[in-house]
């Protein structure tokens, strides 16, 4: 409960964190997140894993880093300046749909894992569904599921399972963000898509303690619901392991995939 005070959630990342929170592995020790923002997940990663993010805005770093306060480790730098080093598990929530060459960002992300790591990714689903909230805070696409599964694939990781959230609330978030975006867009004039990105991970984030604490009671009997639609949302979560010297390789042990008899 006192991470609801002092890393608050917004509404939409108490959702995506219901699903990721499930298929992360008990049994891995180092976790790394690439674009941590403002450690909303981080303090919930680093209670659980030895955690590691990289976060390149010295605004959102701040931020994640004061929430932090030891229990993990966070730098203000990008992923390719991050010492050698190889995880267990590779997050990156809200990053891949930001970035021009995609393919080339999950391939170094796999190329931190471990044999028989994880890579969690989520992304907002539906090129079809692109809007003025993702222009507004920089994206360069949507994902359409079969598009995801080629890309992680194509990284040779093996095993990719797709799950989407947000079944109900999540449309009624995206559309009211929407709403939002577009008086924005109308009135801050033409700004750069790397500002736009740099900023994303502070927009819309709760600041108040109450809020936080609010947005996780208002969300729980949706998070429970969307558990009964896992194709459906407008968000979308992929989970893919690294080979293994095994014949065949395989996920890592214990982790939960969409779908399976571990949900």
């Amino acid at each position: 409960m006192d991470l609801d005070r002092t890393a608050p959630l917004s509404l939409n990342a108490w959702l995506r964190l219901d699903v990721v929170a499930r298929l992360l592995p008990p049994q891995a020790t180092d976790v790394l997140e690439v674009g941590c923002g403002q450690g909303g997940f981080a303090v919930r990663l680093a209670r659980r894993y030895r955690y590691t993010g990289v976060e390149p805005d010295p605004e959102s770093f701040a931020v994640a880093e004061r929430r932090l306060a030891g229990a993990g480790t966070v730098a203000n730098i990008r992923l390719e300046d991050l010492p050698p080093a190889r995880f267990d598990v590779v997050c990156a929530f809200e990053v891949l749909e930001h970035l021009d060459d995609d393919a080339a960002a999950v391939a170094a992300w796999a190329g931190r894992l471990r044999a028989g790591g994880l890579l969690v990714v989520s992304v907002p689903a539906y090129q079809h569904r692109f809007g003025p909230a993702d222009q507004l805070v920089g994206h360069v696409r949507r994902y359409d599921p079969a598009h995801l599964r080629a890309l992680l694939a194509g990284a040779g990781l093996e095993h990719v399972e797709l799950l989407h959230y947000g079944m109900p609330l999540g449309y009624l978030l995206e559309t009211g963000r929407n709403v939002i975006a577009r008086r924005r867009l109308r009135q801050g004039g033409d700004v750069p898509a790397a500002q736009r990105t740099a900023a994303s991970g502070r927009l819309l984030q709760p600041a108040r303690p109450l809020r936080g604490l609010a947005h996780r009671w208002a969300t729980a009997p949706f998070r429970l619901l969307q558990r009964a639609a896992p194709g459906r949302g407008p968000g979308l979560i992929a989970v893919a392991s690294a080979p293994t010297p095994a014949a065949g390789g395989g996920p890592a042990a214990g982790v939960r995939h969409p779908g399976g008899t571990g949900r």
